[in-house]
């Protein structure tokens, strides 16, 4: 059957595109694996919360309007904040329907579904960036009898074996899931890699308070130097918790929890570290220190520096004078965790849209090489705010009416050629 845009995926991103294609009168169908907001359900553990504050909940149309604003919403929270975006804007959403193949077609895209087949105009991939776990080298090497986890597995502490525990990582997936397990009484060991530190409140406020009033949420992807990179930042060290509470690396080590540097290789059952590990963290600090400086020149210059509280520094990370470089997985770990990051599954697509390294290559969301084609819900897609639910709305808006346009010009088209013919 025929149907101008297909949406793949009901998450945030995809129902906020659901949204303005029903605001711009343009048939369309939304495509779900599962249910709605099936990742926030199936793909998370269980302690998780958000790491935006509850005010910063919205969506085009929509907002959180509960009663505790500074909170962190729960995944139940987050599933039915979800749900009830999606019933009051009556999303057209075909729940169960696993989309098995993307193709090219004399009308724009053919996709097939294992509940049949919509041939369409345009195709806005709205699946999510963390649908496969992003494993380093080494994991391959992880000796027999070591368990292998990683977040997308990992829901509490008591389904992991007994013993001690090696966390690759730390970022924010990294970080909450080594307190959690620390926190069980099982000996933690973090590798640590590049990573953003990041206070959960500066000067009475909450840190992405902050980002938003000062406009680095807002930053676009057309005024960064190095788009790539700023693409691949790491997620900074943030937690929800209904403390407001601070996690970093030195959390964790007043905690007991011991760091090591990025993991380079495992031979024979050994993990081999970088020496690196004074020297990333010395960096965070300092983009930390920066970061801070531009908050407290935009409060002077936007004439609430006597609003907020005083100016705060934080102490350097805390690293030994001489890091291990190895460790015997063996006799000392039991499971590795890898919070390495994640990527999309494009497994479906067959058109030739993808770089090297598999991912999608795109100009703020639209597949230029394919006309017709979108994607949202990716890191720094248009802004720096992108990622999180409350970004959506800015690239759904921008997308849907380039979609718009686009069916517009095929119309036009082939009204033409009728004409013609």
């Amino acid at each position: 059957m025929y149907i101008p845009a297909v949406v793949i995926g009901a998450g945030h991103a995809g129902l906020a595109i659901s949204h303005g294609l029903t605001e711009r009168s343009v048939d369309h169908v939304v495509l779900e694996r599962g249910e709605v907001a099936q990742t926030w359900r199936s793909e998370r553990w269980d302690s998780l919360r958000l790491l935006t504050p509850n005010w910063q909940s919205r969506l085009p149309g929509f907002a959180y309007d509960g009663d505790d604003p500074d909170g962190f919403m729960t995944m139940p929270d987050v599933v039915h904040f979800i749900e009830s975006y999606a019933k009051a804007i009556d999303a057209p959403v075909r729940p169960h329907t696993t989309v098995e193949s993307v193709r090219r077609a004399a009308r724009g895209y053919e996709v097939i579904t294992t509940s049949g087949t919509w041939d369409c105009s345009a195709v806005v991939v709205a699946s999510g960036g963390f649908n496969l776990a992003r494993m380093p080298p080494a994991a391959a090497d992880l000796p027999t009898g070591v368990d292998s986890v990683t977040p997308l597995e990992y829901r509490r502490p008591d389904q992991l074996r007994d013993g001690g525990v090696l966390v690759v990582g730390a970022s924010a997936s990294g970080v909450q899931i080594a307190d959690e397990i620390q926190r069980s009484g099982r000996p933690v060991t973090m590798a640590v890699g590049e990573h953003v530190r990041m206070p959960r409140t500066y000067r009475g406020k909450d840190v992405l308070w902050w980002m938003e009033v000062t406009g680095r949420f807002d930053e676009r992807y057309d005024e960064v130097d190095d788009l790539v990179r700023a693409r691949h930042v790491p997620s900074p060290q943030l937690v929800g918790t209904p403390e407001r509470a601070t996690l970093d690396l030195n959390t964790l080590t007043s905690a007991g929890a011991n760091l090591v540097g990025r993991i380079t290789a495992i031979t024979d059952g050994t993990a081999h570290f970088s020496g690196s590990l004074r020297n990333v963290c010395t960096l965070a600090d300092l983009k930390l220190v920066r970061l801070l400086d531009e908050f407290d020149e935009w409060a002077i210059q936007d004439g609430i520096d006597d609003e907020v509280g005083p100016p705060e520094r934080h102490a350097p990370t805390r690293v030994d004078e001489a890091p291990r470089l190895s460790m015997d997985l063996g006799r000392e770990v039991t499971t590795v965790i890898w919070a390495t990051g994640y990527r999309s599954d494009y497994s479906w697509l067959h058109i030739p849209v993808l770089d090297r390294k598999g991912e999608l290559r795109h100009d703020g969301g639209v597949v230029v090489e394919s006309p017709g084609l979108y994607r949202i819900g990716l890191n720094f897609l248009r802004r720096r705010k992108s990622s999180f639910i409350h970004g959506a709305e800015d690239d759904a808006r921008y997308i849907t009416n380039h979609l718009a346009a686009h069916l517009r010009a095929n119309r036009s088209t082939q009204l033409i050629a009728t004409r013609r013919s």
